[in-house]
């Protein structure tokens, strides 16, 4: 199965690991210490690995991280600060990708057909495939995933209580996506990570030229 390819388990816990600790970074730069305080600002993947997002990469390519614990009382503006502790994941993965395209392009330049170029081809290639479609599902604005609670920072007040609602209702609305692109081919999860993915790399090329 290409997903147990170690290389490619490589590049998630490697995606992973700095997707979590830009979390637990960010929050505690803007005033929340509960990240530090259980040890989550840590780039060690044993720290950040959720048994059921980590399955989920195995099996079907994509998944998440162990939560960072966040707790929005020691932010000076809640939503705002959410939402940028969110968006921080998901920003570290966009960077983790530009790196790797960059390392795949410096290894397409040299002439040497080394093994260690050809494995550092794969490796770069599949991180930036990891990475986009890390960065992609986790915008998704559907609970627990990064997009609901960059969403949140934009809901009128009086809307609050109906979106808490349906950030409840998150986890099954998720599930329900999971189960139907597995067993009945309808395939809205896919079309979303590859229309991200695809787009934020046509960008890149579009800016190197190619």
């Amino acid at each position: 199965m290409a997903f147990l390819d170690p290389i490619f388990i490589i590049s998630i816990l490697i995606a992973l690991s700095v997707h979590e600790w830009a979390h637990g970074f960010t929050a505690d730069k803007l005033g929340d210490p509960t990240a530090r305080y259980e040890g989550r600002i840590t780039l060690n993947p044993l720290a950040h690995l959720d048994p059921i997002g980590t399955l989920l990469f195995l099996v079907v390519g994509f998944g998440w991280g162990k939560p960072v614990p966040i707790n929005p009382r020691y932010f000076k503006h809640p939503k705002r600060d959410m939402a940028l502790t969110a968006l921080a994941g998901p920003f570290s993965n966009l960077m983790l990708f530009v790196l790797a395209f960059a390392g795949l392009m410096v290894v397409a330049m040299s002439s040497s057909g080394s093994v260690g170029m050809e494995f550092l081809q794969r490796f770069f290639s599949i991180s930036i495939s990891v990475n986009l479609s890390l960065m992609a599902f986790n915008l998704l604005p559907i609970a627990p995933l990064d997009g609901s609670k960059i969403l949140g920072a934009f809901i009128p007040l009086r809307y609050e209580d109906i979106y808490e609602d349906f950030m409840q209702k998150g986890p099954f609305i998720l599930l329900g996506l999971l189960v139907a692109e597995q067993l009945f081919n309808f395939p809205l999860l896919a079309f979303w990570i590859h229309s991200i993915s695809n787009g934020v790399l046509n960008v890149m090329l579009a800016l190197v030229g190619q």
